[in-house]
């Protein structure tokens, strides 16, 4: 359920990122999330057709890029991908960290600009 106030958190940046920038649109979000975060894409869509409704931002394209899980040896430095093992496979020491996978932000977003005409009329 956390997936619905993250999701109204996206909103919330694209659309002050999108005002600050004069844009009367945004088009598509860019989302990075690790593989080891807790945020299912699909609860995000779903709750983003709902929180968008009636925004600048609603239609907007999510696009997800998933980063995978990735430990650091403290004892060694090796880094290895994510798996069932949290043991280093170079050198057997259990002192590891998370150093890739937990990453959720939003990249970038796709707006469109406001035409001649809409500019004009919000002057008068």
């Amino acid at each position: 359920m956390h997936e619905l106030t993250v999701t109204e958190n996206i909103l919330n940046i694209a659309l002050r990122h999108a005002a600050d920038a004069g844009a009367a649109q945004i088009t598509d979000l860019y989302l990075v999330v690790g593989q080891l975060s807790s945020v299912v894409d699909d609860s995000v869509q779903f709750y983003w057709d709902f929180v968008s409704k009636e925004t600048p931002a609603a239609g907007a394209r999510l696009h997800f890029r998933r980063i995978p899980g990735a430990l650091s040896c403290q004892a060694c430095g090796h880094t290895y991908p994510f798996g069932d093992a949290f043991e280093c496979p170079a050198c057997g020491s259990g002192q590891v960290r998370v150093s890739a996978g937990e990453e959720f932000y939003l990249e970038a977003i796709d707006v469109a600009e406001a035409s001649a005409d809409a500019v004009q009329a919000g002057a008068t």
